[in-house]
């Protein structure tokens, strides 16, 4: 894989080549394992052998906790055939409790997917263990493009946006 690379200029006569790219978003779960597997059999991500139980004092300062302890899995988004970017769903030993996931809360809100059909991806969602935010909804685009889209959340609450994009005859 060609990386992305990009030239910045660090004043007069002197540029600098800098790798710059997007790696991975985490979900920390309290099921870790439970977690991966509902994202590899119901949103085709897939497992690129990049398992991690990592503790330490690199750990510990990284996080700003003491005895930090996290396991979990680097697991490869559909439709991209590389080693990124990835869904890093792990578990740390000590967790805080969770709040619920509300789609206005400020921060990450929610992971998007592309799929043929939204309404048998939510079907299985379901028959996961996973539930719904909203309603199904289609929306017209502008250049004749329809999308129908739906929230949804996983076994843990994290909420899931699925989407599914068709071009519409002109009229």
């Amino acid at each position: 894989m060609k990386l992305p690379i990009f030239i910045c200029h660090a004043g007069i006569g002197k540029e600098l080549l800098i790798l710059f790219r997007y790696v991975h978003t985490n979900i920390i779960a309290k099921d870790a394992r439970l977690l991966i597997d509902f994202y590899k059999k119901v949103l085709h991500c897939k497992s690129i052998s990049e398992s991690r139980d990592l503790s330490g004092e690199w750990l510990d300062q990284l996080t700003s906790l003491n005895g930090a302890h996290i396991r979990g899995e680097h697991l490869l988004l559909p439709g991209y055939e590389d080693a990124h970017p990835t869904l890093e769903i792990f578990s740390y030993d000590e967790m805080k409790q969770s709040v619920s996931a509300e789609i206005n809360r400020p921060g990450i809100a929610h992971i998007a997917f592309e799929v043929d059909d939204v309404e048998t991806t939510l079907a299985e969602i379901l028959k996961a263990g996973g539930s719904t935010v909203g309603e199904l909804v289609t929306a017209e685009y502008p250049n004749n493009r329809t999308a129908v889209f739906i929230y949804a959340q996983d076994p843990e609450g994290n909420i899931i946006e699925l989407q599914s994009w068709m071009q519409t005859p002109e009229r």
